[in-house]
């Protein structure tokens, strides 16, 4: 009763912009280091905030349209109040033209202490955004620290601070990157436990169909196609999409280049399959500009600076009757659970980043028959496995 009292006290939610503001004295925070090393001290009273690279291994060779790695670039960070530690991460996949370097030097331009209370999200997050244009993985692992650290404070997990049901999360989708029919029959095969295939295209019109043969060879589960913005062509684009709806395809993300527009919202008119926007999508102020593009929205924290904006996106999507869906880079199981505590308010979720590296540090959502399990530890809901 007297936690209960206390929350009230200090936090009231905001319906549209889901945050939470509070008249509590946490204390402001500290200034930021510029090199690579964790902070060493804390400060009484004061949010003390650290980071460190942390490189993120592939269990197999990750191969989209235009490009192929074995590992993604990774900043952990940490903020610290008083004992209690707010958790967040940066993934920077080598098309977001992020890397360590540059988040590493935004963190060090970041200083918060004219602000008051962990808990002034909207201030606080408003300013991280303006120190520069981009740097959207940089500003997003301080917005999914700070929120891990409020949720913290508040002592309940953000799916219940925005009112959400954790029941009604959906299945996740597992990723089964662009390869030989033979390594493709046998990742489909491993993951006959999901309810849901992504499967990428866009190289060229063999290679996809080889993809999808070889897929629907082993299984008839569901799947969703990702081209990547691989196809050049509107007419071709959309007879693809008419195959694709054949073989058991339930949607496709970004058929054509980000540029087109045009030929995108023609496709989407004509197609039997729901059209969403990916790297057609970026911040809160495209949504509108997408209204009539495209069917719906993937939303990622990392491109939209954090679980702040991913809320606000969501909230606008649904105004306009857009379809959502939630999606992630290579990451952790940080920010997939942060990414996690929209899901029971999506249509889709694409959030299977941490299952495809080999060395995960936290302990966070799980995947139970293939549906993506919420637990109620406060804040993100994340422990961490080791201290490296």
């Amino acid at each position: 009763m007297n936690s209960r009292r206390d929350f009230l006290k200090t936090a009231s939610l905001s319906t549209m912009g889901g945050m939470f503001f509070g008249a509590s004295s946490f204390g402001s925070l500290s200034g930021l280091r510029s090199d690579e090393t964790p902070l060493q001290t804390t400060k009484p009273g004061r949010m003390n905030l650290s980071w460190k690279p942390y490189d993120l291994a592939l269990r197999h060779v990750f191969t989209l349209a235009g490009s192929s790695r074995t590992s993604t670039q990774g900043i952990q960070v940490e903020i610290e109040l008083d004992g209690v530690v707010g958790y967040g991460e940066a993934s920077m996949p080598p098309y977001l033209g992020e890397s360590k370097a540059s988040v590493i030097e935004f963190l060090s331009r970041v200083d918060l202490s004219t602000f008051k209370s962990p808990f002034e999200l909207e201030d606080i997050l408003n300013y991280v955004d303006g120190i520069t244009e981009n740097n959207t993985a940089a500003k997003a692992s301080i917005d999914i620290a700070l929120h891990d650290l409020v949720g913290k404070l508040i002592g309940q997990p953000w799916h219940k601070i925005w009112g959400l049901d954790k029941e009604k999360a959906p299945s996740t989708m597992f990723t089964i990157g662009i390869d030989t029919p033979e390594v493709v029959k046998t990742k489909t095969q491993e993951a006959s436990h999901f309810n849901i295939l992504k499967v990428k295209l866009g190289r060229n019109d063999k290679s996809d169909r080889e993809m999808i043969e070889s897929v629907r060879a082993v299984s008839n589960q569901p799947i969703a196609v990702d081209a990547n913005q691989g196809w050049k062509d509107k007419f071709y684009a959309l007879d693809m999409v008419e195959w694709l709806h054949e073989q058991g395809v339930v949607l496709v993300e970004q058929p054509m280049s980000k540029k087109q527009h045009d030929d995108i919202a023609w496709i989407t008119e004509r197609s039997s399959l729901p059209i969403m926007a990916d790297e057609s999508l970026q911040r809160l102020s495209d949504v509108p500009k997408l209204h009539g593009i495209f069917s719906g929205v993937n939303i990622k924290l990392m491109k939209c600076t954090g679980m702040r904006e991913a809320w606000k996106i969501l909230n606008l999507a649904r105004a306009l009757q857009m379809k959502v869906m939630v999606g992630c880079m290579t990451e952790t199981s940080c920010a997939i659970s942060a990414a996690a505590q929209l899901s029971p308010a999506v249509d889709w979720a694409d959030l299977d980043g941490n299952l495809l590296i080999a060395n995960d540090i936290y302990d966070g959502v799980k995947v139970v028959d293939g549906k993506l399990q919420l637990n109620d530890r406060p804040g993100l809901g994340i422990v961490p496995l080791n201290k490296n």
